[in-house]
């Protein structure tokens, strides 16, 4: 059994302009999955290189950068296409729908879903225990979070702490490498976080170099992200809002950010 649990593979690559393709494969079974589908043709192009064959399409939310390769990678064979069921009447081509506490298999791992509203009304997030893989898309991102275009800062603020409470250890995959320009924010309301300091130096020699910022982990969000940390003394004082409710920080936080 830990043979099959230690095999999995993952492979993370940009496409369109900044969405991360990120294709789990397990050479056992022989199954493969893609997280969202921004751009079928290179995920197509991906797995060809290495003689996979697509099993599944598990699919976050509604987004187009997020849903139109479905049909570039449905129509060569049997896909199952797996997505939130209260965005069902917005996306095509899903096969079974899901939503908060269900679970699959996958190549003999259990997927658990984790409804996760805020960016959209029905976005979801995947979750594998047994890899401590967790497939954000735009719910939590390395050092920020997702915009609110459906929902309130009250759904993300609960979406965000219900993903604080899997383990620190998790891996974090993202839907964007958004990192720098988070980071870039992260600091304005966070100045004296030493960790999330060394953090910024280290993205920043990343990018030079041309190689992706994540995976993350929820630990290291949970120290670092301001989003995940409304609660934090020094980010209310930054932000002149020591005696306010964690809500009203993340609101501010939330509405600072999209004018930064």
């Amino acid at each position: 059994m830990e043979a099959l649990l230690t095999s999995l593979i993952i492979e993370q690559f940009i496409c369109r302009s900044d969405n991360f393709c990120v294709i789990l494969h397990d050479p056992m079974t022989g199954e493969t999955a893609s997280i969202d589908a921004p751009d079928g043709e290179r995920i197509a192009a991906r797995l060809d290189s290495g003689n996979w064959s697509l099993t599944h399409l598990l699919i976050t939310h509604h987004h187009p950068d997020h849903v139109e390769g479905i049909p570039a990678l449905t129509k060569k064979g049997s896909v199952e296409v797996i997505g939130p069921a209260a965005e069902a009447g917005k996306i095509n081509g899903l096969t079974r729908t899901v939503g908060d506490g269900d679970s699959f298999d996958f190549a003999g791992r259990t997927v658990k879903v984790i409804s996760t509203p805020g960016h959209t009304a029905g976005h979801i997030c995947f979750y594998i225990p047994d890899e401590q893989l967790l497939f954000a898309a735009d719910t939590l991102f390395a050092l920020g979070c997702g915009r609110l275009f459906e929902g309130s800062p009250e759904d993300m603020l609960t979406s965000l702490r219900k993903l604080g409470t899997l383990p620190d250890a998790t891996r974090v995959y993202c839907g964007h490498e958004y990192t720098k320009a988070n980071a870039a924010f992260a600091v304005t309301v966070d100045p004296d976080n030493s960790t999330l300091a060394d953090r910024v130096k280290e993205i920043d020699e990343l990018r030079e170099k041309g190689l992706a910022t994540l995976p993350t982990t929820i630990g290291f969000e949970k120290r670092t992200n301001p989003f995940m940390r409304a609660d934090d003394p020094g980010i209310r004082k930054a932000l002149g809002l020591e005696d306010a409710t964690d809500l009203e920080v993340f609101t501010a936080l939330r509405a600072a950010k999209d004018k930064f």
